[in-house]
């Protein structure tokens, strides 16, 4: 696994429905309610728990903050990529 130089990353953003923040792959999803937020939570953590990566959480009512990185490389990778890209299909 290796870090993605800022042109790649760029590149991938363009397909993603995610920002990036400070190093960080970051994406904000706006739920009905505090259940349907939770839901959503549940949903990203199955798929993270599928591919062995998990991002850092955040969850306030109905607002969801998703962040993604590969900290022990310092940065994003193909993997953060991956599970990005996965997580866009849960809607």
């Amino acid at each position: 696994m290796e870090l993605l130089d800022a042109e790649q990353v760029s590149e991938v953003l363009a397909e993603l429905e995610w920002a990036l923040e400070e190093g960080e792959l970051v994406k904000i999803v706006r739920r009905r309610d505090f259940a349907d937020a939770l839901a959503f939570v549940n949903e990203v953590g199955a798929q993270a728990e599928l591919a062995a990566h998990h991002p850092d959480i955040e969850i306030r009512w109905d607002t969801v903050t998703l962040r993604l990185s590969t900290h022990s490389l310092g940065g994003i990778t193909d993997t953060d990529i991956a599970l990005a890209r996965s997580i866009d299909q849960l809607g």
